[in-house]
């Protein structure tokens, strides 16, 4: 199916019910959708979503991607990691980075197969920056796998 991709004009829009799906910390998805800007695809309801934000000069991150469970399975997420990529070139960024859970396999799958690259592991990541302790795959998420690609 060919579902469109928008950027969302105004963040009280923003479909929490997905973002919390990548991101438990509604503190943490407020303060990067203040700075950054969310992209939502839509079928007649929000079914996946991505924010971008700016790091550094020429360097955009990638800092959650999301869909909606009953459309898991579809490559939804490929489709959204690649329009993301594509967005980020088209701003002019040199790199896009994206950070996610040690044990996020499916996620770490996918953006290898986007073509991004591990460069960094940012230890205790979810200890310190999260009250309660979240389990993946039967497995504790506790650090934060960084990976980027350049362009």
């Amino acid at each position: 199916m060919n579902y469109k991709i928008e950027s969302l004009n105004d963040i009280s829009e923003a479909p929490y019910d997905l973002l919390l799906l990548a991101d438990p910390s509604k503190h943490a998805v407020d303060e990067y959708l203040s700075r950054g800007e969310c992209y939502v695809m839509k079928d007649e309801d929000a079914i996946g979503v991505y924010v971008l934000i700016k790091t550094r000069p020429q360097t955009l991150e990638l800092v959650n991607v999301a869909v909606n469970e009953s459309y898991h399975g579809q490559g939804i997420g490929k489709k959204l990691v690649t329009h993301a990529i594509g967005t980020a070139r088209n701003k002019g960024a040199i790199t896009l980075e994206v950070g996610t859970g040690n044990s996020s396999i499916g996620q770490l799958a996918l953006y290898q197969k986007c073509g991004f690259r591990m460069n960094g592991i940012d230890k205790d990541f979810f200890i310190k920056h999260y009250d309660e302790e979240i389990y993946e795959n039967g497995i504790q998420c506790i650090d934060m796998v960084r990976l980027s690609i350049d362009f």
